[in-house]
């Protein structure tokens, strides 16, 4: 497919904004206390009941946060497939999020970090030390980092700081029961004041991983191709690792580790639009914050009046898309 054609598929860009917008309506709108069309749009003449404006005014920066999230996520994935030349690549399959995850909560346990504004930058720095140890593991065979033995080694990585977590976790019983709900993943109970610290460092992550779109094209063809065409492509990779491990860093500090967003919204959309990084990065964005904003709604919906975290349901969507793709691409990989 072409690489030359710059602006996203103007239709999928537009059905993509109008879905997420609705999206965004349905979740500030549905909760365990229904509220009007009034009440949603702010069309209030005071009669409303006060208690449905509140629960609308508590969703507004929960559905902000998984929009943001989602969008990170997403743009994470795509960069790190790109990166890696790996369909496989995902933040949470190569324990990136793992990686953040563990330092959080080692800040949080050890050092007493309590906001997170504290632990941003932990989990920055936990998420690029493991994912550059997983680069390291999958490097150290014979044939290099194959998508195969990345996704192997991110497994086995994503296993082992999962098993420090939980023994970091369990003798504190003072932080145990927050920490293990904020490692299934996800937005509930998000204020300003959660999302404003990692705002920054979301829309930098998420400039540095756009602008490599055109070197990710240049990488796509080989390391010896994009060199002769005038790419450095260390330099590259610097771009676009920095800007996805901001991303999942920043994340998984606000929402905790959510998976398999970076996976299925690149996968699905370059199965529509081809493997042109300049408009599958921006389309990933849109994807990625619709796949999350309905993930959480849907969660409310499922098992209300209680609440399944966004972590949960997009597993139980990931899981089978991981699956169908290491059937599709095993042969190539061995």
């Amino acid at each position: 497919m072409s690489l030359h054609r710059v602006t996203p598929p103007g239709a999928l860009t537009w059905w993509l904004a109008a879905a997420l917008v609705a999206a965004a309506l349905l979740s500030i709108g549905i909760g365990t206390r229904d509220t009007g069309w009034t009440t949603l749009l702010g069309l209030t003449d005071g009669s409303v009941d006060s208690m449905a404006e509140a629960a609308v005014a508590s969703r507004l920066p929960r559905t902000l946060l998984a929009i943001l999230a989602g969008a990170s996520l997403a743009v994470a994935g795509a960069g790190m497939q790109g990166l890696t030349r790996n369909p496989l690549a995902d933040p949470g399959l190569l324990g990136v999020n793992a990686g953040a995850s563990l330092a959080v909560v080692i800040g949080i346990a050890w050092f007493a970090m309590q906001h997170v504004a504290e632990y941003l930058w932990v989990a920055v720095l936990g998420a690029a030390i493991s994912a550059l140890v997983v680069y390291l593991i999958a490097s150290l065979s014979r044939g290099g980092p194959t998508p195969l033995r990345l996704a192997l080694s991110g497994a086995v990585m994503s296993a082992a700081l999962a098993s420090l977590t939980s023994a970091i976790i369990l003798p504190r019983s003072d932080i145990a029961g927050l920490l293990h709900s904020w490692l299934i993943g996800g937005v509930g109970g998000a204020t300003l004041d959660r999302i404003l610290p990692v705002l920054p460092l979301m829309v930098l992550g998420m400039i540095l991983t756009l602008s490599s779109a055109r070197r990710l094209n240049l990488m796509a063809l080989g390391d010896d191709t994009a060199t002769g065409l005038g790419e450095r492509v260390a330099q590259a990779r610097w771009l676009a690792a920095s800007g996805a491990i901001l991303l999942c860093g920043a994340t998984t500090a606000a929402c905790g580790p959510i998976g398999f967003v970076g996976l299925v919204v690149p996968h699905a959309l370059r199965m529509m639009t081809g493997s042109d990084y300049r408009r599958l990065l921006p389309l990933s964005a849109l994807g990625g914050a619709l796949l999350v904003t309905l993930a959480d709604t849907l969660g409310r919906v499922l098992v209300s009046p209680a609440e399944l975290d966004v972590g949960i349901v997009t597993a139980l969507v990931g899981g089978p898309v991981f699956i169908a793709i290491v059937r599709r691409h095993q042969l190539r990989s061995l």
